[in-house]
């Protein structure tokens, strides 16, 4: 029987799931009536819940990624996944008291005397989350910290390539949350589709751009308002100053990391005319360090059969189109049994090549070349909006430069990855990479009603306003508007 049919549903009939969803998500939003605005105990409460479900199940949480992957780092899921999370929990902990206090608001005193503006942050309801497979934990999680502090309940629908950890999750989360508060879903090809359809009071999506433009598409015949997280193709670009060495380590790090399976990795690099063979070099060297053997336990498999092909039709086709392929594996042959695809760079890239025609997700890296910085920020214009953006150089005002010139969902200067594990900074895109943010006190305020309240005083000088309007009305009325001249 199919694991996620039978967890919606109790039967076989895959098109039988959303009167089960509708059913779950009813129970969630009558729970909310009950208690619309939890306090800050309750919150608390629920985030320290969700800490005790990754400590008390972390080795199995981590075993469930690793036979989801086929083969997934220990390091990268504890670092990545375990670890951000529960520095996201305990940033929340830390300022959620004030993030929930009402704001005062200014009031014009001449016309409202004694009246008062609030400003009251309240629980949106329900919020639906779809996760995406390649970090399921971090963000199936860090979207429930933000969801969770915000007072709201979540239903979660995961990934079809994260099976084994979303059946764990179904298993354990009852011990930490009733059904009514947090629900996991199991992917089986249906259910997404019908999830997306759902009227929740918002819903967070993170995966593609083709997908997340039909549950946009979905949420909008509800007007669900949604947060989208799309990923894209994002740039780095080396600047001649910068120490290339460094850079190299530093953009290989986070290229290697997951196998290039992340959605703000470098998905290709600019390196200037002059050190093009330099930034080869030391991608070797750096690989012969950290990467000399594709087959351990360290370096982590690609997904899935279909992706892992994907890779592979990828380079050939940069090959036949006249590429310079570059084996930084020194060689070593794929496992595809266990999916482990070699690291390879692609010189010189041309635009009709697979490469820089889609987002890679894999740890391949395309590299062009520039004399100017302006070709450099002419090309990344001509394309789509990418999520993240890397610009490499000690150069402070070709870093502003960079920064005005090039839009991107958000800016890592001089490395990479790392703006995204910071817990004060919003996370989001723009334009086809995405729209909303989350994280810290904006993931708060996403999935809040920031409420405008208009306390009136015991008496209203409005009072003289009413028809039949006067003389007093009148000159009252021309004096505010010399006021305001």
């Amino acid at each position: 029987m199919n694991t996620a049919v039978r967890n919606l549903t109790g039967a076989d009939d895959t098109d039988s799931c959303r009167p089960a969803l509708q059913a779950d998500l009813a129970a969630q939003k009558q729970a909310y009536l009950e208690q619309p605005c939890p306090g800050y105990e309750q919150r608390r409460s629920d985030l320290l819940a969700l800490k005790r479900l990754l400590l008390e199940n972390q080795q199995e949480l981590i075993a469930a990624v690793n036979q989801d992957y086929g083969n997934r780092s220990e390091f990268e899921t504890k670092f990545a996944e375990i670890f951000l999370v529960l520095e996201s929990i305990a940033d929340n902990l830390k300022h959620l008291k004030r993030w929930m206090k009402p704001q005062k608001r200014a009031i014009d005193v001449t016309i409202y005397p004694g009246a008062r503006n609030r400003v009251i942050p309240q629980p949106l309801g329900v919020v639906g989350t779809i996760v995406p497979w390649n970090f399921p934990i971090q963000l199936a999680f860090s979207g429930l910290v933000s969801i969770f502090a915000a007072g709201n309940r979540a239903m979660v629908k995961m990934s079809e390539n994260s099976r084994a950890l979303t059946q764990l999750l179904i298993k354990i989360t009852p011990n930490y949350f009733p059904a009514e508060k947090l629900k996991f879903y199991e992917e089986t090809g249906e259910v997404g589709i019908q999830f997306s359809k759902l009227p929740f009071d918002h819903l967070l999506f993170t995966g593609s751009g083709a997908t997340g433009r039909a549950v946009m598409a979905s949420a909008a015949a509800n007007l669900t308002p949604v947060t989208l997280e799309l990923g894209g193709k994002s740039p780095a670009v080396i600047a001649a100053d910068f120490p290339l060495q460094k850079a190299v380590e530093r953009i290989m790090f986070g290229k290697m990391f997951n196998a290039g399976q992340i959605c703000i990795t470098t998905d290709y690099a600019w390196v200037h005319a002059s050190q093009l063979e330099q930034f080869v070099q030391h991608c070797v060297e750096w690989c012969k360090k950290h990467v000399p053997d594709i087959h351990s336990n360290d370096y982590t498999s690609i997904i899935d059969q279909k992706s892992f092909e994907r890779l592979q039709s990828a380079l050939e086709d940069a090959r036949e189109k006249g590429a310079r392929l570059v084996d930084l594996s020194d060689g070593q042959v794929a496992d595809v049994n266990l999916r482990k695809f070699p690291p390879h760079l692609v010189l010189n890239p041309t635009a009709e090549m697979a490469v820089l025609r889609r987002e890679i997700f894999g740890p391949i890296l395309p590299v062009k070349t520039y004399k100017e910085p302006a070709e450099v920020v002419a090309y990344i214009n001509s394309q789509d909006r990418p999520l993240a953006f890397y610009p490499f150089t000690n150069d402070r005002q070709l870093q502003q430069h960079y920064i005005t010139h090039v839009m991107s969902g958000g800016v890592c200067v001089n490395d990479v990855l790392l703006h995204q594990a910071q817990h004060d900074l919003p996370f989001g895109g723009v334009g086809s990479s995405g729209m909303g943010h989350y994280h810290g006190r904006e993931g708060f305020l996403a999935f809040s009603k920031l409420r405008p309240v208009f306390y009136q005083a015991r008496f209203s000088a409005l009072k003289i306003f009413a028809p039949p309007y006067g003389k007093l009305a009148r000159r009252a009325l021309s004096f505010m508007l010399r006021l305001k001249s």
